[in-house]
């Protein structure tokens, strides 16, 4: 049985080339980046040569604008503290609320140690932004407003750009959590007024643990973590080398990908939705269908328990996730699907299938041929009754 991984959003399979580029800074060039003798040349000029990759990925204008970290998480919290720290006479974040457990737990801890005033704003039922309440929450008090630029559980993509132009209008900085988007969509930060943008490797066919926050220059910046003067000042701690090669190389061969690319995997993704659609009733898309990450389908199936479906593909070999993968293991539905007032027994259901480049039309026919048995298999011991009326009819 071949097995089928649909779980892109949460981890992508390393690409051969990064481990390549990878495995001579655990051995061969093994010395410490700052150190200044010649064990440590290579490893810095590793990290040079990276820091340019991920500029040139996400459009930064200066190489010195990306800062090395430990991955999306530790980014989303520098940038969003850092807004804080560096502006004291603003003590207001606005974030959406569908936004990654990285942002939201953080500013709810503000909100409750610190007396952070916090401006969540609201989606309607595709998981769009309420413009109207986001303009309203802007003002003198903002710090910062940090709006993901794709969701992670149903794709939808929201206008930074234009969030970002708002922003500065009000005097806040803007910070994305592009962790979704990068390698999937183009970005261009410096067509932007984005302050700063986080990102992570193992989203992109690299390798866990390492990941960048982008800080456009002349952004004032308080550093989370103290000690050393690496990374400018900005992030103590010795740099992980064969990480950040590990990054470096992700960052270009996604800015190297043809754009067709993302063309069939939008393709095998719409095959898999329309396939789900016609063969199993009480079930549909979530999300905004016209403005998705290419890759990403949360299927919301009725009257069926997420993580029973989610059972009987893995007896298949098949690979997929409910909801956020750091949610996995809940009984209630993600917060994301509350915001969008999926019905409960709905949200209960939803599945996320998150393709890459490495899938195929037989994975799509895989997923088909199992799907339905497991839905119906589901729905025998969840015990709901449905909400959709095509289901209870």
């Amino acid at each position: 049985m071949q097995p089928v991984y649909l779980d892109n959003n949460a981890a992508t399979r390393m690409a051969p080339e990064v481990l390549a580029a990878m495995l001579p800074y655990f051995t061969e060039h093994f010395g410490n980046a700052s150190s200044q003798h010649g064990f440590g040349t290579p490893a810095a000029e590793a990290v040079r040569a990276a820091r340019e990759q991920v500029r040139a990925l996400v459009g930064a204008e200066h190489a010195h604008e990306i800062i090395f970290t430990s991955g999306g998480t530790e980014s989303d919290n520098a940038a969003i503290l850092s807004a804080l720290d560096a502006r004291a006479e603003r003590n207001e974040v606005i974030v959406s609320a569908v936004e990654h457990h990285a942002v939201l737990a953080l500013v709810q801890f503000l909100a409750k140690q610190r007396g952070v005033a916090v401006r969540t704003i609201p989606v309607d039922g595709k998981g769009r932004l309420d413009m109207d309440a986001y303009r309203a929450a802007l003002s003198p008090k903002t710090a910062i407003a940090s709006i993901m630029w794709a969701n992670n559980e149903t794709g939808t993509i929201f206008p930074v750009a234009e969030l970002a132009a708002l922003a500065r209008e009000a005097g806040a900085l803007f910070h994305t959590d592009a962790v979704q988007a990068v390698g999937r969509v183009a970005l261009d930060v410096q067509a932007t007024a984005i302050d700063m943008l986080s990102l992570s490797a193992h989203k992109l066919h690299g390798p866990k643990g390492i990941g960048a926050l982008y800080v456009r220059k002349g952004v004032r910046f308080a550093p989370l973590i103290r000690g050393g003067k690496q990374e400018r000042g900005r992030r103590a701690g010795t740099e992980n080398v064969p990480g950040i090669v590990g990054l470096g190389k992700a960052a270009e061969l996604s800015l190297a990908r043809p754009s067709s690319q993302a063309g069939r995997v939008r393709t095998l993704r719409d095959r898999l939705e329309a396939g789900v659609l016609t063969r199993i009733g009480g079930s549909f898309v979530a999300g905004d269908a016209a403005n998705r990450l290419p890759n990403t389908a949360c299927i919301v199936f009725d009257a069926a328990l997420g993580e029973a479906i989610l059972g009987e593909l893995n007896k298949a070999g098949i690979a997929a996730s409910s909801g956020s993968a750091c949610a996995a293991g809940s009984v209630e539905p993600s917060h994301v699907l509350r915001a969008m007032k999926v019905p409960y027994t709905a949200a209960l259901g939803a599945i996320r299938f998150s393709l890459s480049d490495e899938n195929t039309e037989a994975d799509i026919a895989r997923v088909l041929e199992v799907l339905p048995t497991a839905v119906a298999k589901a729905r025998e011991v969840s015990g709901f009754a449905p909400a959709l009326p095509e289901l209870a009819g």
